[in-house]
């Protein structure tokens, strides 16, 4: 792909035959790619020396939609220059970025590499990385609901790959606002770009949250995509499932037989899980009035955890196993009416408080922010998981905006000890706690009782603290830098499934609809750096338990 090929408007030209029409050029251009013979493998490629070969991914092309967005600036391209800084993308990669602005390649590159030197994982940046990355990189603009700029997009990836001899494997990555991926995704089936032919390469797409704005516009979404993609080519991302600490859930759980006898009804008490988060919403207003908590982190990252947490163990590590496990977990989660919403889902918004010593502004002060919004910022729920290991074990789930300090954390409280035999020596020592840490401090703290040295018998509580960094010296990657890799190599297992998608929408439906039809809360209802509103502490203090002080 040459730097001018992607900015010209040249291209394919004219408009192209609907995905029912006959389709004289998008069948030429199958047979055209069916005819291209894959690249070899260069096995003398210097980038591959030391490094497992089944994690290289082969040569493609990753056509992102929304380049000049947010997502891509400060997520998506960091993650890829630190993969092809790690040596763990191939020498023939090529990205198309495909946005509105008007940019040519030479400014494009510009605007990505002041990001990668904002955001990317390691630093300072390595200029001979970047340059063979960013050369790599071409920009077309264009809007998504014309033709045109899929019939120039077809056009380019065409030329690009023939004029390389490449095999012709392509990512689709849609990192675009949510309103718009039902229309790339018919637009890139009307090309005729979607289609999988023996010997002309794979394709694929990502496709960020939010999934669908409920059950059935998720369902309406699921379709549509089912329209021009097979479910193998569709990667659903919640870029959580990509941190260290969760993909450690998997192995804590099933590499260690003194854990999972434990992790049932018998011997835990309950579970929290809380993503908190001290900014508030930054620049993002316009997209935060239109989501809000419980579409923005309940209906994905927190019931993925929670499915993880109380999954049974899956007959392999391969992807629908472990999906299918997950999917049980989702619909064993008992249904909420209306007065179930009223009694154990609590909703907030922050006003102006102090966050870090500093005084921070209120929600509906925020760019873009109604004045008078009824947006939630926070959010808590308790949820119980009906099924034979979890039947009575309550799970409690929270997030907000603005809350004391950044951190997310899975809480398993265990049960007391049905005897307490050192109950006059001194402090009683609390239950048992294993708590793990996603982020900032990845790592697993275990407490239990020891007794204190001394003449007495006085028990206290004491921590085990596992770090990841601390423990094996290595810097975790990125949640994105693993997903992007995993989606070009055609592993899903960390992707959600269109049944996933549509059972978390049907447990977070009932709150959204019950909200709906009622008066909000008088908003705001907790200061900037406060742990949400005082219904929340209600929730779990009414029975008899408390929120794990993080």
């Amino acid at each position: 792909m040459t730097d001018g090929g992607a900015t010209g408007t040249g291209g394919a030209g004219g408009s192209r035959p609907t995905r029912d029409a006959p389709r004289t050029m998008r069948e030429a251009r199958i047979a055209a790619a069916g005819r291209r013979a894959r690249p070899a493998r260069r096995e003398g490629n210097p980038l591959r020396e030391g490094l497992r070969l089944d994690r290289m991914p082969d040569p493609a092309t990753i056509v992102l939609f929304g380049a000049t967005g947010d997502l891509a600036h400060r997520k998506v391209f960091p993650a890829l220059y630190q993969l092809w800084r790690s040596n763990l993308l191939p020498l023939g990669m090529r990205f198309v970025a495909v946005g509105r602005r008007a940019y040519d390649d030479a400014t494009f590159r510009e605007e990505i590499r002041a990001s990668v030197e904002s955001h990317a994982r390691v630093q300072p940046m390595d200029a001979d990385a970047w340059k063979s990355f960013a050369e790599r990189i071409g920009y077309l603009r264009g809007d998504f609901a014309d033709d045109a700029t899929f019939d120039r997009l077809a056009a380019v990836l065409d030329a690009d790959e023939r004029e390389r001899g490449a095999g012709g494997d392509r990512l689709y990555y849609l990192a675009t606002q949510a309103s718009a991926f039902s229309e790339i995704v018919r637009q890139i089936g009307r090309v005729g770009i979607d289609h999988e032919v023996a010997g002309g390469g794979w394709r694929r797409i990502v496709i960020e949250k939010p999934f669908g704005r409920d059950l059935e516009s998720a369902q309406r979404l699921n379709r549509e995509v089912a329209r021009v993609f097979r479910e193998s080519q569709v990667y659903r991302i919640d870029h959580y499932l990509g941190k260290e600490t969760v993909r450690n859930l998997l192995v804590f759980r099933f590499a260690n037989l003194i854990f999972e006898p434990l992790w049932n009804r018998r011997y835990v008490d309950h579970v929290q899980i809380t993503v908190a988060e001290s900014i508030g919403v930054e620049r993002r207003g316009a997209f935060y009035e239109e989501t809000g908590a419980a579409r923005d982190i309940l209906q994905n990252h927190l019931l993925q955890l929670l499915a993880l947490v109380a999954m049974e163990p899956p007959a392999t590590f391969e992807a629908n196993a472990l999906r299918d496990e997950k999917v049980k977990v989702l619909r064993s989660i008992a249904p909420l009416r209306a007065e179930d919403v009223a009694r154990d889902v609590v909703r907030g918004q922050y006003g102006p408080g102090w966050v870090g010593g500093e005084p921070v502004a209120g929600y509906r002060q925020e760019l873009a922010v109604d004045p008078e919004s009824e947006t939630e910022t926070f959010v808590a729920v308790r949820l119980a998981v009906d099924d034979w290991r979890w039947a009575g074990v309550p799970f409690y789930l929270r997030s907000g905006k603005r809350l004391p300090k950044r951190a997310t954390e899975i809480a398993i409280r265990f049960r007391e000890v049905p005897h307490l035999l050192f109950r006059g020596s001194g402090v009683s020592p609390d239950t048992n706690l294993l708590a793990l840490r996603i982020q900032p401090d990845e790592g697993i703290l275990l407490r239990f009782g020891a007794k204190v040295p001394g003449l007495g018998v006085d028990v206290r509580s004491v921590n085990m603290d596992f770090g990841y960094g601390t423990s094996f010296g290595v810097d975790s990657p990125d949640a994105y830098e693993t997903l992007i890799l995993d989606a070009l190599l055609g592993d899903q297992a960390l992707f959600t499934r269109s049944d996933e998608v549509e059972e978390a929408w049907r447990v977070v439906t009932p709150m959204l609809e019950a909200w709906a039809g009622g008066g909000a809360p008088a908003f705001p209802d907790y200061a900037a750096g406060a742990w949400g509103p005082d219904e929340a502490d209600d929730l779990i203090t009414r029975d008899g338990r408390a929120w794990r002080r993080i």
